[in-house]
């Protein structure tokens, strides 16, 4: 059985990105040098270790496409003998089921976050209401008529 230490934690990290692979997010954590234990899977990774380093990890790795790489805790490591198919006689995980609906939805979840971050970025520019001129709206118009 794969030894419990107190203050470890274990994370999924699950990628649902058309610009980050399980792969290079493992090669990023490999490169931070932090000590955890990294395991690929078909979803993303599994992530365990001491708890400051694990959320350092987490962290980093959202960065690289916040909106499509999504955290979940998990309650044992990875390799642990009461999850592990190997030591159960095969078949799906418990949980393998539901992770695998949850996973299907992150598309949907991703692209709405893109859509909800862009709209307020054009709140933000857009600022305060005010009048526009008529030379500008001049301008405006023989610009979109030029194209």
């Amino acid at each position: 059985m794969t030894e419990i230490k107190q203050n470890e934690i274990t994370k999924y990290i699950v990628i649902s990105s058309d610009k980050v692979l399980p792969a290079d997010a493992a090669m990023k954590i490999y490169e931070s040098e932090f000590p955890v234990t990294v395991k690929e899977t078909c979803f993303g990774l599994i992530v365990t270790g001491p708890e400051q380093d694990v959320l350092a990890v987490v962290e980093k790795i959202r960065q690289l496409d916040k909106n499509h790489i999504f955290v979940k805790d998990r309650g044992f490591p990875a390799g642990d003998d009461r999850r592990c198919r190997a030591s159960r006689g095969g078949g799906p995980r418990p949980g393998f089921h539901f992770l695998r609906e949850e996973v299907g939805m992150l598309p949907a979840i991703g692209a709405a976050l893109d859509e909800l971050e862009a709209e307020e970025c054009l709140k933000e520019k857009h600022g305060e209401k005010h009048r526009l001129k008529v030379s500008e709206l001049e301008k405006i118009i023989e610009a979109e008529l030029s194209r």
